[in-house]
């Protein structure tokens, strides 16, 4: 899903699993940083900044 998001120019998308189904790819309204950064300790908000900067430098 990753490289195809990529070459589409996506840089956040959500996407909702449900078993070992993918039920939708969301572009407009991604969430979960909160509950990602409270069960994993990985801030992607932060991450997502980062790359977002990253790419308005280029």
């Amino acid at each position: 899903m990753g490289p195809e998001l990529k070459k589409r120019g996506i840089l956040l998308a959500g996407l909702d699993v449900i078993g070992n189904y993918l039920t939708e790819v969301n572009v407009t309204s991604p969430t979960c940083f909160r509950e990602i950064m409270d069960q994993t300790g990985v801030n992607v908000a932060g991450l997502y900044i980062d790359a977002l900067e990253r790419r308005c430098q280029h």
